[in-house]
């Protein structure tokens, strides 16, 4: 009897029959699955394709969000570094049509005195220039790193350099260091010290822009130097006080090797700077006086847009980026024979 309904033999039969069936074909699939499956069984391929698919789609979603800056980006760098190496082999003027004059304008540099003044300028500010702004920058933030009154003041006059554009500095320079009116010359009349022709002479006008670009930049590495002093672990400070270490040993043999790494990365990254110093010029004098501040990337603005010369102007450009590649290696080779962690 089903639901109070009485069933007859064959009925039952038939629903006995039908039980065993599916019993079978269940015993069938189960002995398949574990002699390796069905090829033709979608079953376990599904879940499979579900993940590829949602990679697939987190991909082109990241690429989606990506691909409008890297576009751009690479339309604003690989595209005018190509153009620019086509131009070094030419001669134009921008106006006319350019004629194809192969290395002329690379062999016309090695007879050019004022590019080669502008390299002299360069180099000596940068060899002057990097060991100042690491010493400095490495004292300033063991100084900054203590606990002392006005600290947040201290750290905050010292980082507003930093942010401030190059074209107000050198606005604000020309007011300081003017030969007649400037701000430095007034208060050496004060003290009754000889006047100093800073900007307009060209004996003192490269240290002046050394000054100002140091005034400007040395937060940079202060800030770093600062981080990674903070990141020195306590532990090993106050286990060569317990041996007994003064403040000299502790600063020779635990802090300036913990600092190794951060002065190998700012030192590469202030000589790259240094090497492209361009605004501060282009703001103060101009390349100035008698073109005694003239650098090499001024030197290429001047060539290129006030000359004219873009081929030439883009072999000079070249020859930069080939030295400042050249240096960076040489500074990362350094690095990893020393075994120097910086990058």
């Amino acid at each position: 009897m089903k639901h109070g309904i009485l069933i007859s033999d064959h009925e039952k039969a038939a629903t006995n029959i039908r039980r065993r069936s599916t019993a079978a074909s269940a015993a069938a699939s189960a002995a398949v699955n574990a002699e390796g499956g069905d090829a033709e069984d979608p079953g376990p391929a599904k879940p499979k394709w579900t993940a590829r698919r949602r990679r697939v789609v987190a991909n082109l979603t990241g690429w989606s969000f990506a691909a409008p800056a890297t576009l751009i980006i690479l339309g604003l760098t690989l595209f005018p570094a190509a153009w620019a190496f086509l131009i070094s082999r030419e001669h134009w003027n921008g106006i006319t049509p350019a004629r194809q004059i192969g290395w002329d304008n690379y062999h016309l540099m090695l007879q050019d005195a004022d590019f080669r003044s502008a390299v002299n300028h360069t180099v000596l500010f940068t060899v002057l220039y990097v060991p100042v702004v690491l010493v400095l920058g490495m004292f300033l933030a063991i100084a900054l790193n203590r606990k002392i009154r006005f600290i947040s003041f201290y750290r905050t006059a010292l980082f507003v350099p930093l942010v401030v554009s190059a074209a107000a500095t050198g606005i604000l320079a020309n007011f300081v260091f003017d030969q007649q009116f400037g701000l430095a010359n007034n208060l050496l009349r004060v003290l009754h010290l000889p006047q100093q022709g800073f900007l307009a002479d060209r004996h003192e006008v490269m240290w002046v822009i050394a000054l100002i670009y140091l005034w400007t930049d040395l937060a940079f590495s202060v800030i770093v130097y600062l981080a990674a002093l903070q990141d020195i672990p306590t532990d090993c400070l106050e286990a060569a006080r317990m041996d007994g270490a003064n403040r000299w040993q502790q600063f020779r043999h635990v802090i300036l090797p913990s600092l190794a790494p951060v002065t190998v990365f700012v030192g590469v990254w202030e000589t790259i700077s240094v090497l492209q110093i361009f605004e501060l010029v282009l703001t103060t004098t101009h390349g100035g006086p008698l073109g005694a501040s003239q650098t090499v990337v001024y030197f290429v603005y001047n060539q290129a847009f006030n000359l004219s010369r873009y081929g030439y102007g883009s072999a000079v450009a070249y020859t930069l980026f080939g030295a400042t590649l050249v240096i960076t290696l040489g500074l990362f080779a350094y690095a990893r024979r020393s075994k120097i962690e910086a990058f």
